[in-house]
């Protein structure tokens, strides 16, 4: 199933496309696509419904990020070899794991905002998986009964806040509309080979990224087991995976983010993310 959020900011209700494509009020099933609702036993239950009988709702709403207040949001750096080429940077033996505000989360058509202090704000495309029940320990081989689904992510960092300013990438990575979610969490089934999806991003028409998660160094059954060794993942987590190469900071000198840059991210399966950069007032 393909799940999204539509409305105002702060206002947004659960929907889900039925069978041709429209959107489907799950406001009578779930109060939000939220911790309290992203598990397999809601999944099954809104399976059984003809969506068909649900309200319709207006496509041209806007679309709010695809969940609502998770516990955590996770991200994994460096995880594509020629990325990690064109930073500078080691190719990892392990993953390097970071946290992503929460609070930088925002929709998949929103506006990306300059922070008033930033110098080299840049773009990632990526794919993040949501966590669909309590997580410990998991086995590499039974990750996927805990990945409920996945979803677009644009992990937005400001490079010299993450390279520059005492090393932690955190704070490179949080700053308000960070973090694009959606337009849908798509549930695994949906899926035919999460492990061969392209994704691309372009600037202003302009083809930046170009990737396959076949040429992840680190799968995503290996970082849920990886993760939940060290940490317990619950239900509505997010983990955002990494990016393939053609980031601002690789060009050949920097190209980083300005006022009026249009960004396209497409991932198959995933829907498309439109966003433009704007200057903080």
């Amino acid at each position: 199933m393909k799940f999204l959020r539509i409305g105002k900011a702060g206002q947004e209700i659960p929907v889900a496309l039925d069978n041709e494509g429209k959107y489907r009020n799950l406001s009578s099933v779930i109060k939000d696509l939220n911790p309290e609702s992203i598990n397999f036993e809601t999944l099954n239950k809104i399976k059984e419904i003809d969506l068909k009988s649900l309200e319709e709702i207006n496509q041209n709403e806007r679309i709010g990020p695809c969940i609502s207040k998770p516990g955590n949001f996770f991200a994994i750096g460096l995880n594509y070899v020629e990325h990690a080429k064109e930073t500078g940077a080691k190719t990892p033996e392990n993953p390097v794991l970071f946290n992503k505000s929460v609070h930088s989360i925002v929709g998949p058509s929103d506006n990306i905002i300059i922070p008033k202090t930033s110098k080299k704000l840049d773009h990632e495309v990526e794919i993040a998986f949501v966590i669909g029940k309590k997580a410990k320990r998991v086995l590499e081989k039974d990750a996927q009964d805990y990945i409920f689904g996945y979803c677009i992510c644009n992990d937005i960092s400001e490079r010299e806040w993450q390279k520059e300013k005492g090393g932690q990438w955190v704070k490179g990575k949080s700053g308000d509309t960070f973090g694009p979610l959606g337009p849908y969490l798509v549930t695994k089934d949906e899926i035919k080979d999460v492990n061969n999806l392209n994704l691309t991003l372009d600037v202003n028409g302009n083809r930046h990224q170009t990737g396959n998660t076949n040429q992840m160094i680190f799968n995503f059954n290996f970082l849920v087991a990886h993760i939940t060794s060290f940490i317990t993942l619950m239900p509505g987590d997010i983990v955002t995976t990494g990016t393939p190469p053609g980031v601002g900071l690789g060009m050949n000198p920097p190209v980083f983010l300005k006022e009026g840059d249009e960004m396209r991210l497409n991932v198959d399966s995933l829907g498309v993310q439109n966003s433009k950069v704007i200057l903080e007032q």
